[in-house]
């Protein structure tokens, strides 16, 4: 798809709602598309209206081996209700083993390009195995979710892993999410219950307190700024 191509359907698409987003891509990708799943609120919304459009559409996950054991359970939960498999793909554990052995288990405390190393092999490698198959993703960045987030688009080009990046909820609000989630009856983390609108490792992710920003818990000791782990670029 080309640039010019993309910003058409981003044109066409800029008052459709999530549902009519996912509905117009599939066809484009047929079987090369997937949902990456990171199990969060955004994330089970997208699962759950996927899967009422095509019951054997794609999703996949990534086991970091530092997820929360609630996270754990929500994969179970989430495809005993829709009868599917979420595909799991996990980091190379020679890799993963070598990095600890050198610089320790909680290295990533120590500096940002600790934590972005460990990111890159617990994150990014098993993610460009699951790409390597597809020509799009969808995924569930929202613009109001953090600063570095503020001017996606509902399809974007990506340009880190050449794939087109699909957001269909690139619009919605926190309360939006939520009041889907409730309505439909969407599995989601306990946690979120908590104080963790944001999960991800257990060893970076905290409860937020009440007026803090939604990714406040994650790398909550690095600058706002640099608070991503390389899947998204912003």
């Amino acid at each position: 798809m080309t640039k010019e191509e993309i910003k058409e359907l981003n044109n066409k698409l800029k008052n459709a709602s999530p549902e009519q987003i996912i509905e117009r891509v599939l066809p484009i990708f047929d079987q090369h598309i997937a949902l990456s799943s990171s199990l969060g609120a955004e994330d089970q919304v997208l699962t759950d209206m996927l899967l009422k459009i095509n019951p054997k559409a794609r999703i996949f996950t990534l086991d970091t081996g530092r997820l929360f054991p609630e996270t754990y359970d929500l994969i179970d939960r989430t495809s005993r209700k829709y009868k599917t498999k979420i595909e799991i793909y996990f980091p190379d554990f020679q890799k993963i083993q070598t990095m600890v052995n050198n610089k320790g288990i909680n290295l990533f405390y120590e500096s940002i390009d600790n934590r972005k190393e460990c990111c890159h092999l617990r994150k990014i490698e098993p993610l460009q195995r699951a790409f390597s198959t597809l020509d799009a993703w969808i995924c569930g960045l929202r613009a109001s979710q953090a600063v570095t987030r503020q001017n996606i688009d509902i399809i974007e080009w990506d340009e880190n892993n050449n794939l087109v990046k699909i957001n269909p909820l690139a619009k919605w609000t926190e309360e939006q999410v939520w009041e889907y989630i409730h309505n439909n009856k969407v599995p989601y983390n306990v946690l979120h219950d908590k104080g963790f609108p944001s999960i991800g490792c257990q060893p970076c992710t905290r409860a937020v307190e009440p007026g803090e920003d939604v990714r406040a818990g994650r790398w909550w000791w690095e600058d706002p700024d640099t608070k991503e782990c390389g899947l998204h670029k912003r």
